[in-house]
């Protein structure tokens, strides 16, 4: 109970330092949201409507005041109204999160169907020919940025091969291909690398060698005993992960036109839309923080010592 308290109380400090942090950088920026709203409008801004505008937007009031204000309206599920948007931020997050999910999830369960097997057998064939082709592979695609590969990909199979559409407003399976691939295979070359060196470091544990000296076969010595001692690990890299995950589907979602949160807080930057930002930046703290709090948890359950000694 105790350690369930702490954990919840360090996952309360995060969230309130990341959106503290966060309103810092949105109340110093450059540029007047007031202003970006009516020049987006085809009337003569005057000093007067720009004065009544940010007061409608409460950006007079002090800074500790607008973040005391806002994070009563957080608490409340109020996050504020999108100033490019018009509409409130949740419902605007709501439209993009399920492009996003779709997204993270197909991408997350590429990586993981292909970084585990990879990394698995590189580590069994550890300096031999397979391991290197592996790692050099693994190498390329982790010195290769995101939006690099996408570019490439959706130059050969979207403009030459016309296999997938080039952009899409529109959440289909045809257009979902080339962005899950790309996450997914920078994903997988460096989580290819972290599971190889996992598997590595237990093979050279003294019961890997007692367990050989009993005559268990190679197989079997890596299923019944390398495997579940290195799940936690494994656990642990794929739920660090997530954050990077988050932050690069921003950028495919860019790339591909993909319907998405990432690509709305792309644009709520650009637009100074101080309020989508702040709730994108909150929603994507609760993930992060909320499934590292489950992979904390999902520890005591897979190694009892953890349990015993909490």
């Amino acid at each position: 109970m105790k350690t369930l308290l702490s954990k919840v109380s360090q996952l309360l400090v995060t969230l309130i330092g990341v959106t503290f942090l966060t309103f810092c950088l949105t109340y110093i920026a450059p540029g007047d949201p007031a202003m970006m709203v009516l020049e987006a409008g085809d009337s003569i801004v005057s000093q007067e409507m720009i004065d009544a505008t940010r007061k409608e937007m409460g950006l007079d009031r002090p800074f500790m005041e607008q973040y005391v204000r806002w994070v009563a309206g957080a608490v409340q599920g109020d996050l504020g109204n999108s100033y490019s948007g018009k509409k409130p931020v949740t419902d605007k997050l709501l439209e993009g999160l399920g492009g996003t999910a779709l997204l993270a999830v197909t991408a997350f369960t590429l990586n993981v169907l292909i970084s585990i097997p990879m990394g698995i057998y590189s580590a069994v064939k550890a300096n031999k020919l397979p391991d290197f082709i592996i790692r050099f592979f693994a190498f390329v695609n982790v010195s290769m940025p995101s939006f690099w590969l996408g570019m490439i990909l959706l130059y050969i199979f979207g403009l030459k091969l016309h296999w997938v559409p080039i952009a899409t407003s529109v959440i289909s399976v045809k257009a979902l291909i080339l962005p899950a691939i790309t996450l997914a295979f920078v994903m997988a070359a460096k989580f290819t690398r972290q599971v190889r060196t996992v598997i590595i470091e237990e093979l050279h544990q003294d019961y890997v060698m007692g367990a050989r000296a009993r005559g268990m076969s190679e197989s079997q010595i890596l299923w019944k005993h390398v495997l579940p001692n290195a799940l936690l690990p494994l656990i642990t890299i794929m739920g660090m992960g997530i954050g990077w995950l988050l932050a690069g589907a921003a950028v495919i979602e860019i790339v591909f036109s993909w319907p998405g949160m990432g690509k709305m807080a792309v644009y709520a930057i650009a637009m100074r839309d101080y309020p989508l930002i702040e709730g994108f930046v909150l929603w994507v703290a609760l993930i992060y923080t909320a499934i590292n709090f489950l992979v904390d948890l999902s520890y005591s359950i897979l190694d009892p010592r953890l349990k015993a000694r909490g």
